[in-house]
């Protein structure tokens, strides 16, 4: 196992997090133009409970990265798309090397381009991740179709999509929950009065959904 990260990226490890006591974990990824303290800044909330790890992409567009570029919204440079997906599995599992991570309690937010990551991803890695916050994503037709997806028996899923996104119809959310409630544990579907944009609302439900998450562990 390499010592050193596909990705660059912002840690932060809760002061309680040791090899004795493993702490679930988020991996945030962000969307295209923003950085990897784009969606952690978010979940301040959670910081004593959650080792949060922001992953920047490792292209630049604007002012900020990109893990993939577009032909055009909702078709992906396929080489690279699929070159990210590789490397985040790589990033995940050389983090759960490096850091006090409970390997049982993975989880995935992501917003735009790093929603429709985290839903890949979590097609690819089936059982290994335990929930996904997706934001103002899909999955990639490919990606239902040719990728050698893993069932989602074991991962719940809170799904954000923004009645006025102007690049993502909301008819997209639909279809994509309608997929999703097919294949997830379970899945909540939340359709929000924004464009296509991270609100305070998809902010404070993010942070009770992970609250929940750790909530109904405790339980089990």
């Amino acid at each position: 196992m390499t010592n050193l990260s596909p990705y660059q990226c912002f840690v932060h490890v809760p002061e309680k997090a040791s090899r004795a006591n493993p702490c679930p974990v988020i991996f945030a990824l962000h969307g295209i133009g923003y950085d990897e303290q784009h969606l952690v800044n978010l979940l301040g909330d959670l910081k004593e409970q959650y080792i949060l790890i922001g992953v920047r992409g490792d292209l630049t567009y604007q002012n900020g990265y990109a893990y993939y570029f577009l032909k055009d919204y909702g078709n992906p440079e396929r080489d690279l798309f699929d070159n990210s997906i590789s490397k985040l599995t790589q990033f995940i599992e050389w983090a759960a090397e490096a850091f006090p991570i409970d390997r049982s309690a993975m989880y995935l937010i992501g917003f735009s381009q790093g929603a429709i990551l985290s839903m890949s991803l979590g097609l690819v890695l089936g059982g290994t991740i335990r929930g996904i916050i997706a934001m103002n994503g899909y999955i990639p037709g490919f990606v239902k179709d040719e990728y050698p997806t893993k069932p989602l028996r074991e991962t719940s899923v809170l799904l954000a999509h923004s009645s006025h996104d102007e690049i993502f119809p909301v008819e997209v959310g639909h279809d994509t929950y309608e997929y999703l409630r097919q294949h997830a544990r379970d899945v909540k579907y939340v359709v929000y009065s924004c464009g296509h944009e991270v609100s305070s609302e998809h902010q404070f439900d993010a942070v009770h959904w992970f609250q929940q998450q750790l909530a109904a562990a405790a339980q089990s």
